[in-house]
């Protein structure tokens, strides 16, 4: 029950800070180079990234918090920040296990599939819907 509270309390958190931050980056970006890219979610995704990747180091180089603790952070936190983080993580892994094929499937896989069901389910709904 304490991890599904932490990983709780976490989503919370990261869902509400990747709604301020993305706001506030979106602003900032669109006042010099304007509208029509995604600044919001770019900034969000490259921050969760830099903080996943921090934190394991962090966590690597000193005595490793609890399971909830983690779970809180990597699961509710930035899980709910930002999704990227943990493909960034994935990703990272699969290239230091020298596994560099492996690495740049997944990539591609990942964001090709990825488009495509997001445009798929686009589709779909369109089609039903109209």
């Amino acid at each position: 029950m304490k991890m599904l509270l932490a990983i709780a309390f976490g989503g919370a958190v990261g869902s509400v800070g990747r709604y301020y931050i993305a706001d506030i980056a979106e602003r900032w970006f669109v006042s010099f180079l304007g509208v029509g890219f995604p600044f919001g979610t770019l900034t969000v995704n490259v921050l969760g990234s830099f903080v996943f990747g921090a934190l394991i180091e962090s966590f690597a180089a000193t005595v490793m918090p609890s399971a909830e603790l983690r779970a809180l952070l990597f699961i509710g936190v930035l899980g709910s920040f930002t999704t990227f983080s943990a493909f960034s993580s994935d990703m990272f892994l699969l290239f230091e296990r020298g596994e560099i094929g492996r690495a740049l499937l997944y990539i591609f896989a990942s964001v090709g599939i990825s488009l495509g069901a997001f445009f798929a389910g686009l589709r779909l709904l369109r089609l039903i819907l109209t």
